[in-house]
């Protein structure tokens, strides 16, 4: 197993054992009515994710809230991880509204139901201390791991990204790699690896 899988294995180990906590943490509130604080300041998108809702549905426990380039921040300023295959997959970018249902069985299963508006830049893949980013409009965006192996992209590769129009993100969405073209126009072809199989649901 080579180093990336390592990485993406640990990933979705960390993401499951945060949506268990998560899951927990709700338990807990419904129970004895206590607030069960954020882990970190996600103020910004909890003011956002304010004007939606908390609900329940015959097949489990309705949150709405908002994405924040990793996971969905709730009004209450609770954050919950996204799985980042679902995310690369459906080009989520800061500020788009997720409706996320928890069913009794203990699955987190999301839903995009208010994309931000958004719009495209381009710039070439990076590495740096560990984060993937894109260098466009001057500054850094970062982009997750999974997009970057789902989309086979290779550091100073180009690359279309999607950011929001209105807001100031760290955060942006894969759209998609530009080829290279040698110097007599001919596309630079590179060798076929399988693609990962996206998950539109985790189960925990």
């Amino acid at each position: 197993m080579n180093d990336v899988s390592k990485i993406a294995k640990a990933y979705e180990a960390l993401v499951s054992a945060e949506a268990a906590l998560q899951l927990a943490k709700h338990l807990l509130s419904d129970a004895s009515g206590m607030e069960v604080s954020a882990s970190f300041d996600a103020s910004h998108y909890a003011q956002k994710a304010a004007t939606v809702g908390t609900s329940s549905s015959a097949v489990g426990k309705v949150i709405e809230g908002v994405f924040d380039g990793q996971g969905m921040v709730d009004k209450k300023g609770n954050t919950y991880p996204v799985p980042a295959n679902y995310a690369s997959k459906s080009k989520l970018i800061p500020g788009d509204v997720l409706k996320l249902t928890i069913t009794d069985e203990g699955k987190f299963l999301y839903k995009q139901i208010g994309p931000v508006e958004r719009k495209n830049v381009v710039g070439p893949l990076v590495h740096k201390e560990g984060q993937y980013m894109i260098l466009a409009n001057g500054k850094s965006y970062k982009v997750l791991l999974a997009s970057v192996t789902y989309f086979r992209a290779s550091v100073g590769d180009e690359v279309t990204l999607i950011i929001p129009i209105k807001e100031d993100s760290e955060w942006g969405a894969i759209e998609a790699v530009l080829p290279k073209f040698e110097e007599s126009g001919e596309k630079t072809k590179k060798p076929k690896k399988a693609a990962l199989k996206i998950e539109d649901e985790l189960d925990i």
